[in-house]
C-alpha cells in the first residue's frame, strides 16, 4: 500500500459522494484543507499519510465501513451498501488516453460524441456525461500507470489541486494536475516528476475536465 493508494481512495470516496476532497473535510469535522495537495506532501518533501483520527472521521461522517474504504484503497468502486444490495451501475463510454485526441470523440464542448467508443460497467458517478480513458505508456507514474482506468467527469467543477485531463485545440490531450489557473493562463503540474509542467494561455486550451475516480 503507498501513499497514493490511500490519498485517492479518499478523493474516491469524496467523489462518490458527490463532494471535493474540501467537502469531504469539512463534512466530518475537520479543516477544509486537511486534505489539500499541499497537505500530502511533509516540508521534507516526502509523501506524507493521512491521520488515522481523519479517516475514521471520514467513515463515521459517510456512513462507511473499513471494508468499503479497504475497496477503495485497492482501487475498485465502494463495496455496496445496506440489506447486500449493490449500488445500481451505469454503462459509460471508454477509450484510450491516445484516441482522445483524435477527431470524432468529442463535441466543441468536450462532451463525448460518436459511435467509436468502448463501455464500461461502474457505479453512478453523478455526471450523466462521466466518461473513461485508459492510461498508457508511462508519463502518467506514479499516480496513474499503463493500463488504469480514470473516470472524467466533465460537469465537476475544477479547482487548484485537481487532476485532470486536458485537450488542446491542436488536439494534444493530457493528464495533469491543475497548479494555477488565472484569467489568461492556466499552469499545469506534470504527475511524472520526469516530464516537464506545462502551461498554456487559455486560447489554447479546447477544455480541462476533472478526473474523479481511478481504478487499477
Amino acid at each position: 500500500m503507498r501513499h497514493d493508494d490511500v490519498w485517492r481512495a479518499i478523493d474516491a470516496l469524496a467523489a462518490e459522494r458527490g463532494l471535493s476532497a474540501s467537502g469531504l473535510a469539512r463534512k466530518a469535522g475537520l479543516d477544509p484543507t486537511a486534505f489539500n495537495p499541499s497537505k500530502r506532501i511533509g516540508a521534507d518533501g516526502r509523501a506524507r499519510w493521512p491521520s488515522t483520527e481523519s479517516i475514521a472521521k471520514v467513515l463515521s461522517a459517510t456512513a462507511t465501513g473499513i471494508e468499503e474504504f479497504a475497496a477503495l484503497v485497492t482501487g475498485a468502486p465502494a463495496l455496496p451498501r445496506g440489506a447486500g444490495r449493490a449500488p445500481a451501475a451505469r454503462r459509460i463510454p471508454l477509450i484510450g488516453l491516445a484516441q482522445a485526441g483524435s477527431e470524432g470523440y468529442f463535441d466543441d464542448g468536450g462532451y463525448p460524441v460518436g459511435g467509436g467508443w468502448d463501455e464500461i460497467a461502474l457505479p453512478e458517478v453523478g455526471d450523466p456525461n462521466a466518461y473513461a480513458l485508459e492510461i498508457s505508456g508511462d508519463s502518467m507514474e506514479p499516480v496513474f500507470r499503463d493500463g488504469d482506468i480514470v473516470i472524467v467527469a466533465p460537469g465537476a467543477p475544477v479547482r487548484r489541486g485537481d487532476r485532470v485531463v486536458v485537450r488542446t485545440q491542436r488536439g494534444e490531450v493530457m493528464a495533469k494536475e491543475l497548479k494555477r489557473q488565472s484569467a489568461r493562463r492556466i499552469e499545469l503540474r506534470s504527475l511524472n516528476p520526469q516530464h516537464p509542467d506545462l502551461a498554456f494561455d487559455l486560447a489554447e486550451i479546447a477544455w480541462m475536465h476533472r478526473i474523479v475516480w481511478a481504478s487499477q
